[in-house]
């Protein structure tokens, strides 16, 4: 069996007379906190998240803020607490709260204090239709809704997308630490895996200078045709908000500057002025618009049948099958090794650097007698293991 040999190459580059510049918005210390999420008044689940800027300079992407204290508030004093369910995001079930009333976030970090304004609640009128368009390199998905009422104006949207992929290869085995064994393919099988992403991007849309409140085919994301999301099935779950003017404002500005830096937690260029503010300093930046409503949401399926037959950019690049033997006698050696002990057993000595996963049986097929297992094929866990970038449990609403 011959092992592949990496390489390591080093680009050198050449820099003369060059002195690097850290201009101020970079070198800064501040970190300031970041306020997403919306309270929900419907039977949806209410999720905010907390986080703190990170600088352009750091190699930290994010930064969330535990053993926070969060509770709504409403403008007859009733309150609501949160419950911190994964770092940095605070959940509360359907809350089903009086449209009639105004509210508010209180949050609780060590302490310091910080409140949003009260808002009214804007519950966002139902989703007409999520539709994709086919175009020549990908598929264009739009968004269309309408409120009969004249009453909605300003609308935002973000999404989740799921889709299936599958490993470079199919594992029929695995080892259970001690041998080979047949892999339990309805509940371990390592092929097939579900995708998920959320949207990064701001969304927004508006009708207030139409004569109706109609929003028809607004851009909400495009998915090149070179993409994985395509190769297979894929979904997507659009959610719709109903903002007030000035929210409108803020997701506005908010959008101009991170799409100049390219992030929302990035540092940004001009001061976003949102609705939450620090009870001690009022004037130490908060980032953030807490709004108000419950949220209307639609989900379409696109199947690899129903686009032209494009070919995803492939995933696994160096992936390669190796035979390991039981009995092998390395050229040259004098003693009969087991190589699945070597590369699949942890127990009988792989180790985590070159464990690698069987893949398929190797047989052969005596002149007297049954078939007979002399070993397996197998290869890294990236290009067998399809959990490693995604889940293997049929997510819910699939279908």
């Amino acid at each position: 069996m011959k092992r592949p040999v990496r390489y390591l190459i080093f680009l050198i580059s050449a820099m003369a007379c060059k002195k690097p510049y850290n201009p101020p918005a970079i070198i800064t210390p501040g970190s300031y906190l970041v306020v997403e999420g919306v309270i929900n008044t419907g039977t949806d689940t209410t999720i905010i998240k907390l986080s703190h800027t990170v600088n352009i300079a750091s190699k930290m992407t994010a930064n969330p803020v535990h053993l926070a204290i969060l509770t709504i508030e409403s403008d007859n004093n009733s309150i609501y607490p949160l419950t911190e369910a994964t770092k940095g995001n605070y959940v509360s079930a359907g809350l089903n709260l009086d449209n009639a009333r105004k509210y508010r976030l209180r949050i609780k970090i060590g302490n310091e204090q910080y409140l949003s304004d009260f808002v009214p609640v804007k519950n966002a009128p139902p989703i007409d239709t999520v539709n994709y368009i086919i175009q020549g390199n990908g598929v264009a998905i739009n968004v269309s809704a309408h409120d009969p009422n004249n009453n909605t104006k300003y609308y935002r949207w973000d999404f989740q997308e799921t889709w299936i992929f599958h490993s470079n290869y199919f594992s029929g085995y695995k080892s259970n630490g001690d041998t080979v064994i047949e892999r339990d393919l309805k509940n371990d099988n390592i092929y097939q895996c579900w995708g998920n992403n959320a949207s990064s991007t701001i969304i927004i849309g508006s009708s207030a200078k139409l004569t109706k409140d109609v929003i028809a085919n607004d851009p909400v994301t495009f998915v090149s045709s070179t993409s994985e999301k395509l190769s297979s099935k894929y979904s997507i779950n659009v959610r719709q908000y109903a903002l007030t003017s000035d929210a409108y404002a803020f997701w506005a500005n908010l959008k101009t500057n991170t799409e100049q830096l390219g992030s929302i937690f990035s540092a940004q260029p001009t001061q976003n002025n949102g609705n939450i503010h620090s009870v001690s300093n009022s004037v130490e930046p908060v980032i953030g618009y807490i709004s108000a409503g419950s949220v209307s949401s639609k989900r379409i399926f696109i199947s690899n049948q129903q686009i032209p037959a494009w070919q995803s950019t492939p995933v696994y690049s160096n992936c390669m099958l190796d035979s390991l033997y039981l009995q092998f006698l390395p050229p040259g050696g004098f003693v009969v090794v087991n190589q699945e002990n070597q590369y699949f057993n942890y127990n009988k000595g792989a180790k985590y650097n070159n464990l690698l996963i069987p893949v398929g049986a190797i047989s052969v097929i005596p002149v007297i007698g049954p078939e007979k297992v002399i070993g397996h094929t197998g290869a890294s866990p990236e290009c067998v293991d399809c959990t490693l970038r995604g889940t293997n449990k049929e997510p819910s609403f699939w279908q």
